[in-house]
């Protein structure tokens, strides 16, 4: 017994075994530092998103071609893995049609780059922060710490609005006043409000609109710049300073008002046809 098993040591079996698995830790290795090395090299010249993306891709690719090596070692066909593999991914692909277009759909966004890691986005009714951007989806968390998944294909055929991409935003104030106001001394308080204002920018320059003449009210908007990281310290504090400053100076926002005009003639007409059924009921009491 002792020496059959000696005499199966000795067969190049067990020495294909043993170098099949030191290419399998060798892979591993090796993609592993691969990976690292990526990491470093392409850090000050492409996104994070990017970064993971080149790291997955190396390490796998490294990967696959080490367990390729170590299955030629164990006698394994690699054509015939190869055509094996060819016909998996045929039938997959018929079987994950929706699958293939995320994929698709996910490389036109690597490539077009209109968000990465960190901004802030808007699909539909959905906003949130971009947590990851994989082959198939995106990954979002909302303001309310909600983790949404968006699927590449839905990306590409909706609009998606970036509210993170340039380092100052526009805030638009709408506000009516009354008719009785002036517009100049209403431009001059608005201007003097984001004057004051320490998160509103000098450039570009607050801007003054006149929009017309509403229903109840002198249709205004008034438009200041911030920085994007005091965009909703400058929404806050801007409400609340116009409040006050109108309120100082006089200036009234009027609420929706109605004015209803009777005929005379149509008011008695009613009130005579009225008349008598009143002395009726009072007859049957």
């Amino acid at each position: 017994m002792t020496e059959q098993f000696l005499q199966w040591l000795q067969t190049e079996h067990i020495s294909q075994m043993l170098k099949a698995a030191i290419l399998l830790l060798v892979g591993f290795v090796v993609a592993s530092l691969a990976s690292r090395a990526v990491n470093r090299f392409f850090s000050k010249n492409f996104s994070q998103h990017h970064i993971v993306l080149f790291r997955k891709l190396v390490y796998w690719l490294l990967l696959a071609l080490f367990v390729a090596s170590a299955l030629k070692q164990l006698g394994f066909s690699l054509s015939v893995l190869l055509g094996a593999a060819g016909v998996l991914s045929v039938a997959l692909g018929f079987a994950s049609q929706t699958s293939a277009s995320n994929l698709i759909s996910g490389l036109f966004l690597i490539g077009e780059q209109p968000f990465k890691l960190g901004d802030t986005i808007k699909v539909g009714n959905t906003t949130g922060e971009v947590l990851s951007i994989d082959l198939l989806s995106v990954k979002l968390r909302t303001f309310d710490n909600l983790f949404v998944r968006i699927p590449n294909e839905t990306l590409i055929k909706s609009e998606v609005t970036n509210l993170t991409r340039f380092p100052i935003r526009r805030f638009d104030l709408l506000l009516g006043v009354a008719y009785k106001e002036q517009i100049s001394e209403v431009r001059s308080v608005l201007l003097d409000v984001a004057d004051k204002n320490p998160l509103c920018l000098d450039e570009p320059s607050p801007m003054f609109l006149f929009l017309g003449f509403g229903d109840s009210a002198l249709n205004i908007q008034f438009s200041v710049w911030g920085k994007r990281e005091n965009f909703r310290d400058l929404r806050n504090s801007l409400h609340e300073e116009v409040k006050l400053a109108f309120d100082t100076a006089g200036i009234d926002i009027p609420f929706p008002q109605r004015t209803v005009h009777l005929a005379l003639q149509y008011v008695q007409s009613k009130a005579q046809s009225a008349a008598p059924l009143q002395k009726d009921d009072n007859h049957a009491l």
